[in-house]
């Protein structure tokens, strides 16, 4: 967070405030920038429709269309697909984080604030935080449409805060993803491309279906991602059933990828910034 963006105006470096300390400095541009990308969503109605409306159609056609194909054993099957949804919906989301930075990198925004004395991950800091609060506006969009076409899930209080930690972690991973791939992507046509790989990661997981059901080749493989991971471990703290090892699993995965998906971000993001 000591990393800036600022560099020196007609030769004079432009001093930090003296009365408040860097990391002070650090939280106040944090808090500017999520405030700003907040209003974003706010005043974008197309942001709030994409946000909500995917997750819906996808419970709606998997429910009335599929579902009677689909058996689960001892489980119903909407009580099954709603956790999964979940997780796909924060995927899609990401994509407009992933053209977000991308814009914000190719467009002169980032040429400005080099100009002020401000933390540079406070840029993608913004980003994250206003995608993880998009995405927990899809979980409440999510869990009602669920309720109102028969999601009846069996885990107490404890259980569902569980679940909600866990999603909160995988969308706080997600989006830095998100931010890596944005400051990778030359372009912000190309960032929408970029941001097409984490929406269909989670399709290859136990979202939708059992994976008793695929090849014994891609079993091992949906079986062991850390996406598939997560899905099962909500999947049981949601309906309390049993989790066996994947709670633990689905918190080590991500603290992991969110960790190294920051750091890399923060980099990739300076470097273009500086370049």
């Amino acid at each position: 967070m000591t990393q800036t963006l600022s560099r020196e105006v007609e030769g004079t470096q432009i001093p930090d405030a003296p009365s408040r300390s860097s990391f002070a400095l650090a939280l106040s541009d944090c808090r500017v920038l999520i405030g700003r990308n907040v209003k974003h969503i706010a005043r974008n109605a197309e942001m709030l429709i994409q946000a909500v409306s995917l997750p819906i159609v996808l419970l709606l056609l998997f429910r009335f269309m599929f579902g009677g194909a689909i058996n689960v054993p001892g489980m119903a099957y909407i009580d099954y697909l709603v956790p999964g949804l979940l997780a796909i919906s924060i995927a899609f989301n990401s994509t407009s984080t992933v053209v977000g930075v991308a814009a914000d990198l190719t467009q002169g925004l980032v040429e400005r604030f080099r100009s002020m004395p401000m933390a540079g991950p406070a840029v993608l800091v913004g980003h994250v935080v206003s995608g993880v609060l998009r995405s927990l506006l899809s979980f409440v969009v999510m869990v009602a449409v669920g309720l109102a076409v028969g999601f009846r899930p069996g885990g107490g209080v404890l259980g569902w805060l569980g679940a909600i930690g866990l999603l909160t972690l995988f969308a706080t991973g997600v989006f830095w993803l998100a931010t890596l791939l944005g400051s990778i992507a030359k372009t912000v046509e190309g960032a929408g491309g970029l941001g097409m790989i984490l929406v269909f990661v989670p399709y290859a997981t136990s979202a939708l279906v059992p994976t008793a059901s695929m090849p014994s080749v891609l079993r091992v493989i949906v079986d062991n991602q850390p996406v598939t991971v997560l899905i099962d471990a909500i999947r049981g703290l949601m309906n309390g059933t049993e989790l066996g090892s994947t709670g633990w699993l689905a918190l080590a995965w991500w603290v992991v990828i969110t960790a190294g998906a920051a750091y890399l971000a923060i980099r990739k993001f300076h470097q273009r910034a500086r370049g």
